[in-house]
């Protein structure tokens, strides 16, 4: 078999970067016998020229001028690793402005700027592959855009976000604090220096995002997505949801939701939740994702990895990289399909079931007085229990399916009532026939 030899311009050289060049060493010669296509890292585009980096680069490799790389002729495939949306977007569309097809793994860029992007590599007729921006070394955006395009898909719902699953992990397995959990997660390499991104939910936020968009064929930015942390999430909630059945989980939700006489809309949230033990989700540990998919056709699938990592997000780019190269070197270039606006329901309108626990004055009469209000929003109650006496008095109710406007009112009017100090918690509950998911 001929070999063509494809060069690479890396822009960004940290942990997805090097990996991404110690993968193209390590499998250069698999990849060339398979494909007939020889990988070669060209330039790599760096902050830095003098930092330290896990790899070995040559002087003629290592550039500072990363806008020079995705103009240089020589270069046949760009990928960007850098991150965030400047310069990261203009460099994409400059590369993609001079031909070439682009690997990128930047989920907030996508997020953002997504519809921007795609219609500029359609007009250039080059592929821009991003499979890494979510989920890690999971591949679940390729199954959308191709295995599953003509499936209609109803629903996702996954854990995104390895450095939130790895804290509640450790606080439901081990009894660990918050603060405690969070501080190994950043020994580890899991979390930042701050974690704010991942914690309140931002980084989940932005692949929900992407996976509505290719899921549904939608224009959906990040901006459109609810989304709650886990930074209030307390021991004490962990070991109520256990002792009740579920496992507490940062999940991304997004999903189609019928509306009489007019068009579905979309809705995607990204919100911690009580998840049975008994569904898929709830035994996937430490920093490990998976993306659940409901579709009419095919029923339920899911996706299953490691989420974060060089190694892994190395993996998933390396997978883009060679099949970029390849469709470069046959002509052709993937599709990507056309995104349609769609009205995006929001949070108040839609329905689930809640995990609410109230501390409350131990003295009778106040289990009515609760109920009063539950009963004047229209909230249903699933199941009760009530526990302790004097000041550790405590109510918890789980309700059946119910707006999230109303029961936001049944919060205020119950924040208002004396016999209440304290709303402790409030979780949504997913996954069992409590769940109204729409």
């Amino acid at each position: 078999m001929t070999e063509r030899v494809v060069k690479l311009g890396v822009l960004g050289c940290g942990n997805v970067g090097a990996a991404l060049v110690q993968l193209v060493e390590a499998r250069a010669d698999e990849i060339a016998g398979r494909t007939g296509v020889r990988l070669e890292v060209a330039r790599v585009a760096v902050r830095s020229l003098t930092r330290k980096r896990p790899i070995h680069l040559a002087e003629d490799v290592l550039t500072r001028d990363a806008a020079e790389v995705v103009v240089d002729p020589s270069i046949d495939v760009v990928v960007e690793v850098i991150g965030g949306i400047e310069p990261a977007r203009e460099l994409i569309l400059a590369a993609l402005g001079a031909g070439k097809p682009v690997v990128t793994a930047n989920k907030e860029l996508l997020a953002n700027h997504g519809a921007e992007l795609y219609e500029a590599a359609a007009a250039a007729e080059v592929d821009l592959l991003f499979e890494a921006s979510v989920a890690g070394g999971i591949p679940i955006l390729r199954p959308l855009r191709e295995s599953l395009v003509g499936e209609e898909i109803r629903r996702i719902m996954g854990i995104v976000n390895g450095t939130t699953n790895y804290i509640l992990t450790k606080m439901s397995e081990e009894g660990t604090s918050y603060a405690e959990a969070l501080a190994e997660a950043q020994q580890l390499g899991y979390a930042e220096r701050d974690p704010t991104a991942d914690v309140e939910g931002f980084d989940a936020g932005a692949k929900a995002a992407i996976l509505a968009s290719l899921a549904f064929g939608a224009k959906v930015v990040a901006g459109d997505v609810y989304h709650e942390g886990i930074s209030s999430i307390t021991a004490t909630d962990i070991a109520f949801a256990d002792r009740l059945g579920y496992v507490v989980k940062l999940l991304a939700i997004a999903e189609l939701v019928p509306v009489p006489g007019g068009p579905e809309e979309v809705a995607v949230r990204v919100h911690p939740a009580m998840v049975p033990r008994s569904h898929p989700l709830a035994g996937v540990r430490d920093s490990f994702n998976a993306v659940f998919v409901e579709g009419a056709a095919v029923g339920d699938l899911m996706f299953y990895g490691r989420g974060a990592g060089g190694d892994p997000t190395g993996s998933a780019v390396l997978g883009d990289v060679v099949d970029a190269a390849v469709n470069l070197e046959k002509k052709t270039h993937a599709t990507l399909l056309a995104l349609t606006r769609r009205p995006i329901r929001p949070i108040d309108e839609l329905q689930s079931s809640y995990y609410v626990n109230l501390d409350v004055v131990d003295r009778p009469g106040v289990l009515r007085a609760v109920a009063e209000v539950f009963e004047r929003h229209g909230v249903s109650i699933r199941s009760l229990e009530q526990e302790g006496a004097g000041a550790d008095a405590r109510l918890i109710f789980i309700t059946h399916q119910a707006r999230e406007a109303d029961v936001q009112s049944t919060l205020s009017d119950l924040s208002e009532l004396d016999v209440i100090h304290h709303i402790t918690s409030v979780l949504r509950v997913v996954g069992d026939d409590a769940d109204g998911a729409t």
